[in-house]
């Protein structure tokens, strides 16, 4: 079967098939293949964080990260001082610029993930309130109306120039978004191994491109929480945005070959090798960082005569700066101000004063996660 392409990529692209595809273009060696490579590192990494007794240690760390290199993706951009800071503040209200935005990212992830939690299945809700939380905006599908075009950036000669319009009129978005959702929930009637249902609807949604913004941060926050929603993954807690931000270019050129040529292998190829490579990566990172939390520990317990040392060092990994205010629920302020104090000495931990206040940087976390 042949699929209908985009025949003028400045015009808007109503004609975009509904789903399923036909299974002639997922049910290739190379393609099957690659999907038993995805499925094997996916599932290793799910067997490792299913025993991390805190959680923690992941989910705030590793997602901080996916927030920020999705946001890249958008030219976003904030350092991780910056955004280690802010979270550790816990005042993304009155913050502004890129570290808000990664936050905000951040936020949808877990809100996405505990709107799945309770009611199940994906629904247009679902997406607005993704979108909602990721701009600030308080709409939801874009208008009729809208005039929304997807532009070649840059300077060179092509600039500005149309390289993809999305459906548009009355009804279409919603339809196209109802067909969508029917295909994500109901896997009796599309029956599709899930990591190429994840990868055939990321295109799909990027290419009805819902919102007039953040449709690519909801697409990559809709990936993890399908893995989640499947079973594949007890948290959201897979780096895939690390993968696509390192391979950008493919990564458009991916979805411009399906709306242009059709090419859904390659597309396919590419979401697939990401999972693998994002697992692997994050299985990885998931042992650095217990390698080096069980260091840690075991030089408290054997050097100094800190008391309840196991609750300390779970909070010094639970995000890369601690504060003594973090610390208030365990220790008097005093004796929490002392041991991090201590730590810094001995350069486990690195004291930064930020407008009088202090911060404690967990060095060896830091470096895991910024390599």
């Amino acid at each position: 079967m042949t699929y209908t392409i985009n025949p003028d990529r400045n015009k808007p692209w109503n004609g975009l098939p509904e789903l399923p595809i036909d299974e002639s273009y997922y049910q290739t060696v190379p393609i099957l293949k690659q999907l038993g490579n995805t499925k094997a590192a996916l599932a290793r990494l799910q067997g490792r964080s299913v025993v991390i007794p805190n959680q923690g240690l992941l989910i705030n760390s590793i997602s901080l990260q996916e927030a920020k290199a999705s946001s890249a993706i958008e030219n976003i951009f904030t350092t991780d001082d910056e955004l280690y800071k802010a979270y550790s503040d816990a005042y993304k209200d009155n913050l502004t610029g890129s570290a808000k935005e990664v936050l905000n990212y951040r936020e949808a992830l877990w809100e996405g993930y505990e709107y799945l939690q309770e009611n199940l299945e994906f629904t247009i809700p679902y997406f607005e309130k993704i979108y909602q939380i990721i701009t600030g905006y308080n709409d939801g599908v874009r208008s009729p109306v809208a005039q929304i075009y997807i532009k070649e950036g840059g300077t060179g000669p092509n600039a500005g120039n149309a390289i993809y319009t999305p459906p548009r009129g009355v009804g279409i978005v919603n339809k196209k978004l109802e067909n969508l959702i029917e295909f994500l929930n109901d896997d009796e009637k599309f029956k599709i191994d899930p990591l190429l249902k994840m990868a055939i609807s990321h295109f799909q949604f990027e290419a009805i491109h819902p919102f007039r913004d953040g449709n690519g941060r909801t697409g990559r926050v809709f990936n993890i929480h399908y893995l989640t929603n499947k079973g594949l993954l007890d948290y959201p807690i897979l780096y895939l945005s690390r993968y696509i931000l390192e391979n950008k270019n493919d990564y458009y050129t991916g979805l411009s070959a399906v709306t242009q040529c059709g090419s859904w292998e390659s597309w396919l190829f590419f979401m697939l090798k990401a999972v693998e490579v994002t697992s692997n990566s994050t299985y990885d990172k998931i042992n650095d960082i217990m390698k080096a939390k069980d260091a840690m520990l075991e030089y408290i317990q054997t050097e100094t005569k800190f008391i309840k040392p196991e609750i300390l060092v779970n909070a010094l990994f639970t995000q890369p700066f601690t504060r003594v205010k973090h610390l208030e629920n365990d220790y008097a302020e005093n004796t929490a101000r002392n041991y991090l104090d201590q730590l810094s000495t001995i350069g486990i931990l690195e004291k930064r004063l930020v407008s009088g206040s202090a911060y404690y940087l967990n060095l060896e976390l830091h470096r895991i996660l910024a390599d």
